[in-house]
């Protein structure tokens, strides 16, 4: 299991409303772990609310029972069989920060990629292309009802995650996420770190890209050295990208150890990070910006950002120091 980040991701949390939803069948299969994730919600100061459709029948009773003794301090609200389980989830009076679908499967794209995050509009151009995907018939009509809420102002969140152990703690809790996260209303902050927690959580980030070997490895004492020249982005609070400032001369600057949450991929959260770094350079009085990455995702990024594909020679001693990484170079913009 990837790293929990409780404290930091818990500020977000503490005091908010968090409603579960999950069928019959998927509490048959994983109740003690959907238990157990629960209860770390309530740990941390979560207002949860938990939706099922068990029957009453007497092969039920335990689950029943269990669901009332293992969690006494949540709200634990049954759905008729026979009704339409995820209108009347949705169609809830109150109004809740976050709502999750406990599924069998992710939700995924066309060629199978888990979808990590996905905004109202997003999820209306490609609704067609979920149909079974998540191994339920009737939920290509549940997105469209989703969206509709969301958009209503009915819920901020709504993830839809794998039924498995630990994956509530997962999506909340971790960079990586384990399922898809349906919002509008991200809140985009750029800023230089600020204490061992965002350090931390920095570590985590770069961890996952060093292993795909896109970028150098730094350490805890590195990081902690050289702290003024890292940047961090944040949605909603939470740090979900990275970037370093690195010196090259009096008018150069190169953009190192960009790296972005794998839960925000496709958000344009890259976007961001990279055009504040640049705004952020141009009010300390740089000229240029270089980077180097052999990342094709970073690569197509700068390609979309107007950033020139080839390595200058006043740079020659910094490309020589990473032979075989493509360079890219931009002229900063004038500050008024």
């Amino acid at each position: 299991m990837s790293k929990l980040y409780s404290d930091e991701y818990a500020r977000i949390l503490k005091g908010r409303r968090v409603s579960i939803a999950c069928r019959e069948g998927i509490l048959r299969d994983h109740g003690p772990h959907i238990v157990e994730d629960v209860k770390h919600l309530v740990r941390i100061g979560v207002r949860t609310i938990l939706f099922h459709n068990v029957a009453h029948r007497s092969a039920n009773r335990r689950i029943l029972l269990d669901l009332q003794d293992r969690l006494p301090d949540t709200r634990i609200e049954r759905i008729a069989p026979e009704a339409d389980f995820y209108r009347s989830v949705l169609d809830a009076s109150e109004r809740v920060f976050k709502l999750i679908f406990l599924e069998r499967k992710s939700l995924v794209d066309p060629e199978g990629r888990r979808i990590n995050a996905i905004t109202t509009e997003g999820a209306r151009e490609t609704i067609d292309n979920f149909g079974d995907l998540i191994n339920n018939a009737n939920f290509k009509s549940v997105m469209a009802l989703i969206c509709r809420r969301i958009d209503e102002g009915h819920y901020e969140r709504v993830h839809i995650l794998p039924a498995r152990r630990h994956t509530i703690q997962h999506e909340l809790f971790t960079i990586e996420g384990s399922g898809t996260l349906i919002a509008n209303n991200f809140s985009e902050t750029f800023r230089p770190v600020q204490g061992e927690r965002d350090l931390a959580v920095v570590m985590g980030i770069l961890k996952r890209y060093r292993s795909l070997g896109f970028i150098k490895p730094r350490s805890k004492a590195y990081l902690v050295a050289h702290r003024e020249n890292i940047f961090v982005t944040l949605i909603d609070g939470i740090i979900v990208g990275c970037a370093e400032k690195l010196p090259v001369d009096d008018e150069t600057v190169e953009l190192g150890a960009l790296a972005i949450s794998t839960k925000f991929r496709n958000q344009r959260v890259g976007v961001y990070t990279v055009n504040s770094f640049i705004e952020a350079m141009a009010r300390q009085g740089f000229r240029r910006v270089i980077s180097l990455t052999n990342n094709p995702r970073l690569q197509d990024l700068y390609d979309s950002l107007g950033f020139v594909r080839e390595s200058p020679p006043r740079y020659a001693r910094r490309q020589a120091r990473s032979p075989d990484v493509a360079m890219f170079h931009r002229t900063l913009p004038d500050v008024l």
